[in-house]
């Protein structure tokens, strides 16, 4: 997969870059830990401008993230709190919990947005809890135009300078990624097994 990513920023340059870029915030399989330090690469071998590459990735994220914040705020808190009513149980959560979160972006959405967009395995799924909360469009694109421009320098400017070691590193970042989201997979698996032993030991006495 590597090598359909680079062979797409050589054909296609900063276009091939904000499209990857835009891509793996719609399909979240698709690394940016991967994408960027290849186009970084690409620009110390004079194909591009390193500025340009972290010019192209960030656009390329903040279109690919808008879908997704579309569709939660077009669902929006009060129908999914609906739905969670019905079928919460199956997710481990209840809507008290769905407020505390809607709270939490009310107070702090700007920089947990601006946060998450800087964590691997997070960072692409953050526009769903910010639709579903309602956040104003301008914060959430504020944030997420600082915090992606930082991650994509970061990531670009990783396989501008160490060109050599930039695989190495994105694989790094990629299983740093995946832990994360492993780790969230059984934070939630836990919760479900706890709200179901409890909802048994209710029932039993």
């Amino acid at each position: 997969m590597e090598d359909l990513f680079t062979d797409t920023i050589d054909s296609l340059g900063y276009f091939g870059v904000a499209l990857l870029m835009m891509l793996e915030n719609i399909f979240p399989p698709i690394p940016s830990e991967v994408v960027m330090p290849a186009a970084g690469a690409s620009a110390q071998s004079g194909n591009m401008s390193l500025v340009g590459v972290i010019v192209a990735g960030t656009i390329g994220s903040i279109v690919g993230a808008l879908p997704w914040y579309g569709v939660a705020r077009w669902v929006g808190t009060d129908s999914f709190e609906d739905w969670i009513t019905r079928h919460g149980h199956w997710l481990g959560t209840d809507t008290k919990e769905i407020k505390a979160v809607d709270r939490w972006f009310e107070k702090s959405g700007y920089w947990g947005v601006l946060m998450c967009r800087l964590i691997p395995g997070v960072r692409t799924l953050i526009s769903v809890p910010a639709g579903l909360a309602e956040m104003p469009f301008i914060p959430f694109i504020m944030a997420t135009t600082v915090g992606t421009a930082a991650w994509t320098a970061l990531l670009a400017a990783v396989g501008y300078w160490l060109k050599g070691q930039s695989d190495f590193i994105a694989t790094v970042l990629k299983y740093i990624g995946m832990g994360v989201i492993v780790t969230l997979f059984i934070v939630y698996v836990l919760k479900v097994v706890r709200r179901k032993m409890n909802r048994s030991q209710a029932t039993t006495t």
